[in-house]
């Protein structure tokens, strides 16, 4: 066990609403990882998206929390945040097809047998083919830890399909992941 409160081995998906604290926990889960065993072999998934509303800025980066030793592959998704950015369904639609496309591009690059995986926001390249999970569950069960973090919450919407879809997504998550790590908002 690890002062994280779960142990850095197997799977862990840590889930709760924004502001929560996933990204600073998976963070935290990835400076562990390292002054532990070293970055050689790490993998970091970077797919969340930075977006302001209302003053408020939904989701962050990893690197806002830590300094991502140069060692780490880093894979970086300039991702959308469909449900607040688009104006009609259709719109939320394609944005969401867009994230799907640059995440599967990303993971594609990803090195072959990775020793550790961080993902930071997982279900933001799942909102619009979430059968595609499985490539990148494959993926993280070839190393000895992946720490995963999804937003889950009803704050951003429950009936358009991205929502419907993430929700698929975090359960498949859910049953797939050792042990799951839920916040509440802070």
């Amino acid at each position: 066990m690890t002062d994280l409160g779960f142990p850095l081995d197997g799977s862990t998906l840590v889930v709760g609403p924004s502001g929560a604290g996933k990204t600073r926990l998976t963070a935290r889960a990835l400076e562990t990882w390292i002054d532990r065993e070293g970055a050689a072999g790490v993998v970091l998934l970077e797919f969340g998206p930075e977006y302001e509303r209302d003053g408020t800025v939904l989701g962050r980066r990893l690197e806002r929390y830590t300094d991502v030793p140069a060692d780490v592959w880093v894979g970086t998704v300039d991702a959308y945040a469909p449900r607040s950015e688009s104006e009609s369904e259709a719109e939320l639609r394609e944005l969401a097809r867009k994230n799907a496309a640059a995440v599967a591009d990303r993971l594609a690059a990803a090195p072959a047998n990775p020793i550790a995986v961080f993902v930071n926001d997982v279900t933001i390249g799942y909102q619009h083919a979430p059968d595609e999970l499985e490539q990148l569950l494959d993926y993280c069960a070839t190393a000895e830890a992946a720490v995963l973090n999804a937003f889950e919450s009803d704050e951003l919407g429950t009936d358009d399909p991205v929502s419907a879809r993430e929700r698929d997504v975090v359960r498949r998550l859910r049953a797939w992941a050792d042990r799951t790590v839920a916040l509440d908002d802070q």
